[in-house]
């Protein structure tokens, strides 16, 4: 039985492109740049790469990147895309929880919620995080964007994915206080004009324990920022306004 997130993200392809928060990339990769110093030398693994919007440009700029995907229907598109703009670039089709890769990559991304804060348990979400510390190098970092758990605290989360998604409706969302995870049912109408109704469950994340978590694998600094759409900085602060976080944080292995 497929879960949720694998009957959208292989249902939803071409207008998943058109969504308002896939608009921002260019600028999402320019921080990405600076995070590295625009090293060329590194080696760049993107999970959850979807359609590869940020994998092509970053390809584009000169970097060597590998993109993961769970969904083939994602992965197709990318390896369509990335034709169309005449770079080569690896895209495998694998699970987040079980990368295939030891200590290869100088930065590992996760960005758009593409996979990590959407697995049904938590340990299912640690297992990603374990997944991507094994992919670095020693030195490494990885970039990634997930849910704000302060700002269902201060808003309705079904009013804000309703002002500011064309295709997808929720309704009757439920904010679990003691788990922090949002169990909500979508209707979105996908690639070939279908209404799809789903049951979604999503775990948001507040500060404190992303930091926990990370520095359990050997991550430090652990670095939490505002996240706003093809604006990443580290010169934004974390608030109850924004609606997801940007983490950054340091691979550090012991010997």
């Amino acid at each position: 039985m497929q879960q949720w997130y694998q009957e959208l993200f292989n249902s939803f392809v071409n207008k998943y492109e058109n969504e308002s928060f896939t608009q921002g990339t260019v600028g999402e990769v320019d921080f990405l740049e600076s995070e590295i110093n625009h090293d060329k030398s590194c080696k760049i693994l993107d999970v959850g790469c979807g359609t590869g919007r940020h994998a092509i440009e970053l390809t584009k700029r000169g970097y060597q990147v590998t993109g993961v995907d769970l969904s083939e229907k994602m992965l197709k598109r990318a390896r369509e895309k990335a034709a169309e703009s005449g770079v080569g670039i690896d895209f495998i089709q694998a699970d987040a929880r079980n990368l295939p890769f030891q200590g290869e990559f100088d930065l590992v991304v996760m960005l758009c919620e593409g996979g990590f804060p959407l697995m049904e348990t938590d340990e299912m979400n640690f297992q990603i995080l374990e997944s991507a510390s094994r992919s670095l190098k020693k030195g490494g970092k990885l970039i990634f964007t997930t849910l704000n758990g302060l700002f269902p605290l201060f808003h309705s989360v079904k009013d804000f994915i309703n002002s500011n998604s064309e295709s997808q409706t929720n309704r009757e969302n439920s904010f679990n206080l003691m788990t922090f995870r949002d169990e909500y049912q979508m209707e979105i109408e996908d690639d070939e004009g279908k209404v799809l109704n789903l049951n979604c469950n999503e775990r948001y994340y507040v500060p404190s324990e992303i930091t926990w978590l990370l520095k359990s694998l050997n991550f430090n600094p652990v670095d939490i920022y505002g996240c706003k759409l093809g604006e990443f900085s580290r010169n934004d602060p974390l608030t109850t306004e924004d609606y997801e976080m940007l983490v950054v944080a340091e691979y550090l292995i012991n010997e």
